[in-house]
């Protein structure tokens, strides 16, 4: 059933969307379904265009130098952002219909225009904003927690990024909840067919992401100062963490830095790796409930990966048999878990197609897709 023109849908992002691969497939699925869609973006650099059209939907971005992973300083950049949302929303008058809220920092200003405009309200929780905040006290973490609980009971459905996650929001009344893991679009035979891994070193690994010390990067580099027949490559943008990353990065021949890619270009480096990783750490309350892209990309692409203990992926790896877990922040673990990937060709082949059955069978974005969509038809009515 198609929608009708009038069924116009708003997702709201706080980061530039250049690239953020959940809202790109998202835009794209409605779209496809006949849905008109408009995305309002927060770009902190103020160096993207501020409007943009991408596979048939539109991007507007709010322009505004902000930093990111600064807790409580960051306090009047973000109410910058909200003004510049609800101002879009008291000028607005062309009848959006669903408002998709993509983390707690979009929320509010999109149940203001449910009570004011009666659109329908999608609250999609990439990251509980409470667990993943990382320097803010712990009172107004607390206070955080409950404020994000009561509103989320105000919005007309919830989409999680994982099962384990309605942990998270067991103590609210949610109206609804499904489930939409952060899958990629199914393009192994085309980058089969396109890229060709230049085989120059023992092993390659490949990270594409948020820079942040909490994702196993430290540890990661430390063991590519002992295995220089080793090669990473790196890209990324923001996480607050750049400057001591790279700084060390730049120190070593074999890491190469490719700055913020596009995510076509996100998903050649990641098949032109031996291995990925995504090693974050479970002192985040957050990250004990983390589904990173990196696993699911791992999986489509056939390819083992790396995770850390206690961080509830690990358990959906070792279920599907995908990859090696270690514990965070145990650099030798790390090291010898890649060492055996490096000396076993044959266990790395039989890792990743473990993950390409799992996807194909149970965590493709086709039937993401379905999922999502069947949400919107259900929430139209």
């Amino acid at each position: 059933m198609q929608p009708s023109c009038l069924q116009r849908v708003l997702i709201c992002r706080s980061n530039p969307v250049a690239p953020d691969p959940r809202v790109e497939k998202i835009a794209q699925a409605l779209c496809q379904a006949g849905y008109e869609v408009l995305v309002l973006a927060w770009d902190r650099t103020g160096q993207l265009p501020r409007e943009e059209w991408q596979q048939g939907y539109h991007i507007v971005r709010f322009s505004h130098p902000a930093s990111y992973g600064l807790g409580l300083k960051n306090i009047f950049h973000i109410l910058r952002w909200q003004t510049f949302l609800l101002r879009f929303f008291i000028r607005n008058r062309q009848g959006i219909r669903i408002c998709h809220a993509c983390d707690f920092d979009t929320l509010l200003p999109c149940l203001f225009s449910k009570v004011f405009r009666g659109n329908r309200v999608i609250y999609d929780v990439f990251d509980f904003y409470a667990d993943s905040r990382r320097t803010i006290p712990g009172f107004m973490r607390k206070l955080l927690y409950m404020f994000e609980l009561k509103a989320l009971n105000h919005a007309d459905a919830v989409i999680l990024v994982d099962e384990a996650r309605r942990k998270q929001i067991a103590r609210g009344k949610p109206r609804h909840v499904t489930i939409v893991y952060n899958s990629p679009p199914d393009i192994l035979d085309a980058l089969r067919f396109n890229v060709s891994p230049i085989r120059r070193a023992e092993l390659y690994l490949a990270y594409v992401g948020l820079l942040q010390v909490e994702r196993g990067l430290l540890e990661i580099l430390e063991v590519l100062t002992r295995h220089p027949e080793w090669h990473l490559d790196l890209a990324g943008f923001g996480g607050g963490d750049e400057e001591r990353i790279l700084g060390l990065a730049r120190l070593l021949s074999n890491v190469t830095w490719h700055g913020r890619v596009p995510y076509k270009q996100a998903l050649e480096l990641s098949y032109a790796a031996d291995v990925l990783f995504a090693t974050y750490d479970p002192a985040i309350p957050n990250h004990r409930y983390s589904s990173p892209n990196k696993v699911f990309e791992a999986m489509m692409l056939a390819k083992p990966v790396v995770v850390a203990r206690g961080t509830g992926i690990d358990r959906l790896v070792e279920e599907v048999n995908c990859g090696l877990v270690v514990v965070y922040g145990d650099v030798a673990a790390l090291e010898a878990a890649l060492i055996r990937l490096a000396r076993d060709p044959a266990l790395r082949q039989r890792l990743g197609e473990n993950g390409r059955r799992a996807y194909e069978e149970k965590y493709s974005w086709n039937l993401m897709r379905e999922r999502l969509l069947a949400l919107y038809r259900k929430i139209s009515i």
